[in-house]
């Protein structure tokens, strides 16, 4: 099958891109479930950008570079905030529904802003964005869309991308999309942890795919981690926005004591790392909790009335109780390393979202700048489609085929269990020397056991644990490389901020089957 442009994803960043080069060329949109999901799908608080005169593009800048700790390259981040309010007019111009108030759009604080600058709809943001978009894909004549279908690698014409090797996970059946460009849009990898606000599709794939394919990756060692999920047994870590702290919103320990002033002068709007970290400590002593309920039932209501609701499913009524909270596993700041127009180091391949790495987070991302970098650098990206049109569309060397199987059973299930709690414990909020070199055996240890379950065959339980393995790899070995603590990653052994020696960011490539680190 053939095709100008193939996007392997469907969050805001893929769909954003599709739309967009659907301009140029025909579009193909892969995605290994449903259009809807993704963790643009779950994002609740919201998409940051200048919007308002009291606000500046300056001062923009300024707080997504304090929070990216030194490590943000300051002309990525410009482009970012200067292209902001052009982003919120290109979703507006889908159909995109912000919340308003006094026939302006309303606009909130989050974590790390020095003004409030944050766009919302409702506490549903990204599945407001998510299913417009969606239906501007559908409309679309130069789009077509397959679901339920798994990308297993990229396709390789010397050191040319040329398309992508795709399982029809209904069909069974093994298809090669060739492309003259493909674009990576495939989210996170917060599933590789136990305790997470990701879904179960964020495994990391695109990541994976690109290292196997001779790609640059970076920065991997900063994975987020949310402050404030539902901490309640035999409940997810559904995420409790960090929306309800920008309206006012506090954290209090079991003694009903507010405690996060005494850690940051900024309280319980400091930076995600900061907040995670005095959680992380603060739990050792007991519960934490998040109480909104001064704000009032009818406030609540009408702001947060998603989280209200999937609250109440575990018995818990944000209007009147205590929500109790923990920190889980939530964004990778690191990814695919590109430039502001998507492009990575292999060339036709180009990369959008949280796959990517454009160095606009740092070590830290700032709250709600995720949607924006999704838009702003795939919207870049499109403006420069009409030059791969010139690519011809070329089937590369014959490639080995693909065997399918049933392999599914409990030893799958209990290498990705183990590998999970493992991320968690040993590269989670606090990191060791110890530890680390734990968890770089292990890795290895499982990969022997998940080799072994492929002989004959694989499935996309398969290749997905496959992938996770590889980029809890990318995460150990960049982690146990940085030996200081910076943004997102704490160094218990290294405690301090160390620019003389540490102000680089960790490369990963894989040559020869071989994984080599240098510095960038």
């Amino acid at each position: 099958m053939k095709t100008d442009f193939l996007v392997v994803g469907s969050g805001i960043a893929g769909l954003n891109f599709a739309l967009n080069a659907a301009k140029y060329g025909n579009v193909t949109v892969v995605t290994k479930k449903e259009i809807v999901e993704s963790n643009t799908n779950l994002a609740q608080g919201g998409i940051a950008a200048v919007t308002r005169k009291e606000d500046s593009v300056k001062l923009h800048i300024e707080d997504t570079l304090k929070v990216g700790s030194g490590l943000s390259n300051k002309h990525i981040v410009e482009i970012l905030a200067e292209k902001g309010s052009e982003a919120i007019q290109n979703l507006l111009s889908f159909g995109v529904n912000f919340d308003k108030e006094n026939d302006e759009l309303h606009l909130t604080t989050e974590g790390g802003h020095s003004i409030a600058r944050v766009l919302h709809s409702g506490d549903t943001t990204g599945k407001e964005i998510e299913h417009t978009m969606t239906e501007r894909i559908h409309e679309n004549r130069n789009t077509q869309v397959f679901e339920n279908c798994f990308a297993i690698d990229l396709l390789l014409n010397n050191t040319e991308c040329v398309g992508a090797k795709i399982l029809d996970i209904k069909k069974r059946e093994v298809i090669d999309i060739f492309a003259r460009a493909t674009i990576l849009a495939t989210g996170g990898i917060g599933y590789i942890y136990k305790n997470t606000t990701n879904p179960e599709i964020a495994t990391g794939d695109g990541i994976a795919m690109a290292l196997r394919a001779g790609a640059k990756i970076e920065d991997m060692e900063f994975v987020q981690f949310h402050p404030t999920t539902l901490n309640k047994p035999d409940a997810p870590h559904f995420l409790i926005s960090e929306a309800l702290r920008g309206e006012g919103a506090i954290l209090v320990n079991e003694k009903g004591e507010r405690f996060m002033e005494e850690y940051d002068r900024m309280g319980e709007l400091a930076p995600r790392d900061i907040i995670s970290r005095t959680l992380f400590n603060e739990l050792k002593k007991g519960s934490v909790y998040l109480d909104i309920r001064h704000k009032g039932e009818r406030f609540i209501l009408e702001r947060f009335p998603m989280i209200h609701q999937e609250c109440l499913k575990y018995g818990i009524d944000i209007t009147a109780d205590l929500i109790p909270v923990s920190p889980a596993a939530h964004y990778i700041c690191g990814g695919i390393k590109t430039n502001e127009y998507g492009e990575t180091t292999l060339a036709n391949l180009l990369a959008f979202g949280e796959c990517a790495c454009t160095e606009v987070h740092g070590a830290n991302r700032l709250a709600s700048n995720s949607l924006l970098e999704s838009v702003v650098f795939s919207s870049l990206g499109a403006k420069k489609t009409k030059n791969y049109l010139k690519n011809k569309i070329e089937a590369p060397p014959q490639q080995k085929e693909t065997a399918l199987s049933n392999v599914d059973n409990q030893e799958l299930k209990d290498i990705r269990a183990e590998l999970r709690a493992a991320m968690w414990n040993y590269v989670g909020i606090l990191r060791n020397e110890k530890n680390l070199s734990l968890m770089l055996r292990k890795l290895e240890q499982l990969n022997r056991r998940l080799d072994a379950l492929g002989g004959n065959g694989v499935n996309t339980r398969f290749l997905e644990l496959k992938n996770m393995i590889t980029v809890s790899r990318l995460v150990a070995k960049a982690a146990h490389t940085r030996k200081e603590s910076r943004g997102t990653h704490y160094r218990e052994d290294y405690p301090d901020t160390d620019d003389k020696n540490w102000l680089k960011h960790i490369c990963l490539e894989q040559r020869k089957e071989k994984l080599h680190t240098y510095f960038c």
